[in-house]
């Protein structure tokens, strides 16, 4: 399926260093956030609809989104590590997540607290072994961006190293001291959590949380190793060595190290600038359909992607004066190769799959093709899906964001009524290994967003997708063939099995026990009802305990009436024991 471009082991455990306070302290941290959220989104989200005040936790809805948007961005912004990680990922998602989550959560592309000097200093000296003033001719104490993992500061390479390497500009990334250990508690709190939600069942159908986490632990030892990262910039570059609108810094090897890595200098207008690129005669919506085309290269052809094009992590870079005219007037310029993924070919036909039936504007192709991703739960009803898409496409086809923003709200109630079953069953699931590539294909849709809020993703998905179908047609031919193949074995055993069903009707051997199946009826009747007992009290005393800080005398009564429900649940099933 999906792979990280590296596997080193992760095991699961507790955080580092357990008799540590502030190792304790940062995982009780998260852990509490965490546990807040979702009990939070429990009772409004599903508790409040089924006792029927949907429109209570409609209302609340917003100021809840930005509360907790906030205090998640606090969170991150204090502790940092994959914290920061995790909330750049939710402000990328404009296309799906609330516009009060993405807009509180934007700043963390660039808002990261920078490192002492100092520190960086004796770590990058204790890495490479030599003075800092012996490895670089210049070093810039003030950093030129502050991640997560790590911090880059411009420099210069000496003369020697200069001559060697063919460029003397240089930006360094260093390691954020410590970041091991953190990166081991915030893993150890996130596979916690994961645990947490293996236990609802809405979610473990549809992902196996434990595994996505493991999927992001290897992902992410894998971003503190700048070997790497630099041998991933090698290889990116020989992927889009033929194509003159993509660029990548080159390495420095000689200054490079697991924790310390030295890369020409190549900043240039941050791809969601969209008042620089004009400045400097650049077209953004150019921008985006270019960056979405690059992007589709890595998914549907290559197979090899970079699962962190996140704002940050992208220049738009012009022509350089006295280049030649033949050159194109700008490049795209990726940076920061530690989270890269690949792509099997079988995921990868899938997935092309998918990209030509969205196209077309084909519902079942489209159902067909996201079946063999394996992003369907095996319990799905493909038909009523089918008609689903279908009717999607027919309504809102051919639209992009910005227009959808504009339809009649009723337009979105009436689907959703009429195929509300259907929504509410939620048949999709997150493949296994398939982490990256949701992160990278959700990051480059919400900067597409950024550059060009007119953007329409199907203007990009057309010709690309009519390109692979030209590149692909001898594959689609012998597809067909099996196909036919296929539907002429079944015409012949047709009427072997209607000769068969029809003998069985016969000798009356289609029967089944009515008044066994009437009494499992009847039991599951009396388990429905124990289960909204149940459903009940637990709504009522969570809500008395949320509710009582600030209201103490109606969180007192919530919490008292919850004993009759209790009380429901235990005597039928005392009852309902002694029946049997």
């Amino acid at each position: 399926m999906v792979a990280a471009s590296a596997s080193p082991t992760a095991s699961p455990g507790s955080p580092t260093r357990p008799g540590d306070a502030v190792t304790r302290a940062r995982y009780r941290r998260i852990l509490r956030f965490a546990a807040r959220a979702l009990v939070q989104t429990w009772w409004f989200e599903l508790f409040l609809p089924r006792v029927g005040l949907t429109r209570l936790a409609e209302r609340s809805r917003p100021k809840r989104m930005r509360r907790i948007a906030r205090r998640f961005h606090a969170l991150a912004v204090d502790l940092g590590g994959l914290m920061i990680k995790v909330g750049q990922f939710m402000s990328s998602r404009l296309d799906v997540l609330p516009p009060e989550i993405t807009t509180e959560l934007q700043g963390l592309q660039d808002e990261v607290p920078p490192v002492d000097f100092a520190l960086i200093r004796s770590a990058t000296e204790a890495e490479l072994g030599i003075p800092l003033d012996r490895a670089y001719a210049s070093f810039d104490p003030v950093p030129l961006a502050a991640a997560s993992l790590g911090q880059a500061h411009r420099a210069t390479l000496t003369a020697d190293q200069a001559a060697d390497a063919g460029f003397t500009e240089v930006v360094v990334k260093v390691q954020r001291p410590g970041i091991d250990a953190i990166v081991e508690v915030d893993l150890a709190a996130l596979r916690r959590i994961a645990q947490w939600l293996r236990r609802i069942r809405i979610v473990s159908q549809r992902v196996d949380m434990p595994a996505l986490v493991e999927e992001f632990a290897v992902t992410s030892l894998d971003e503190i190793d700048y070997r790497h990262e630099a041998a991933n910039a090698e290889r990116f570059r020989e992927e889009f060595a033929q194509n003159p609108r993509v660029a990548v810094p080159e390495v420095a090897w000689e200054r490079s190290t697991g924790k310390v890595l030295t890369l020409a200098d190549v900043t240039a207008i941050k791809i969601t600038d969209a008042a620089g690129l004009r400045a400097a005669g650049i077209d953004p919506a150019e921008v985006a359909a270019a960056f979405a085309s690059v992007m589709f290269d890595q998914f549907f052809g290559f197979g090899y992607f970079h699962a962190d094009p996140h704002p940050g992590n992208v220049f738009v870079t012009p022509r350089p004066a006295g280049a030649s005219p033949d050159a194109p007037a700008w490049r795209l310029t990726f940076i920061d190769f530690g989270m890269m993924g690949e792509i099997s070919p079988g995921t990868r036909e899938a997935l092309r799959r998918v990209l030509v039936a969205v196209a077309a504007r084909d519902g079942k192709a489209l159902v067909a093709g996201i079946g063999e991703v394996g992003a369907l739960l095996p319990s799905a009803d493909v038909r009523e899906l089918e008609r689903a898409m279908t009717q999607l496409f027919a309504r809102f086809g051919g639209m992009g964001f910005a227009e959808l923003r504009h339809v009649d709200p009723r337009e979105f109630r009436d689907f959703g009524e009429e195929f509300g079953e259907l929504a509410r069953a939620l048949p999709f699931q997150l493949p296994e290994n398939f982490l990256l590539v949701v992160r990278a294909a959700s990051l480059t849709s919400g900067v597409c967003t950024s550059i060009d809020p007119d953007f329409n993703v199907w203007d990009a998905v057309e010709p690309y997708a009519l390109r692979l179908l030209n590149e692909e047609r001898g594959g689609i031919m012998r597809e067909a063939a099996q196909r036919a193949m296929s539907l002429a074995d079944v015409t012949m055993r047709l009427p072997r099995r209607l000769d068969d069903l029809i003998t069985h009707l016969q000798d009356g051997n289609l029967d089944f026990d009515s008044r066994r199946l009437e009494r499992r009826m009847s039991r599951l009747e009396r388990l429905g009802r124990r289960a909204v007992s149940g459903i009940v009290f637990a709504g009522l005393l969570v809500g008395g305990v949320l509710l009582r800080p600030d209201d103490e005398t109606f969180g007192t009564v919530l919490m008292a009436l919850s004993v009759l429900p209790l009380g429901h649940v235990l005597l039928a099933g005392f009852f309902d024991g002694a029946r049997r």
